[in-house]
């Protein structure tokens, strides 16, 4: 996927962004594992910096704890 060429995004842009389903990015922006939205008036946006620094701060990212049968 090609990166966005705009920075805010949408609910279910800024969840296909990181690769997950629009209810699971729910759920990791109440348990804080995501940023919340910023309004511009009415309309929630997510901004694409702070998702990239929300992602990176994901655990995981070694091979530590590899099992053939996730790929």
């Amino acid at each position: 996927m090609p990166p966005p060429t705009r920075r805010g995004l949408s609910r279910v842009e800024a969840a296909d962004y990181i690769g997950v389903g629009a209810s699971k990015f729910d759920a990791m922006v109440c348990d804080g594992r995501m940023p919340k939205a910023k309004k511009i008036d009415g309309r929630r946006v997510w901004d694409v910096r702070a998702l990239d620094r929300f992602f990176d701060a994901l655990p995981g990212g070694d091979e530590s704890g590899h099992n053939a049968w996730d790929e």
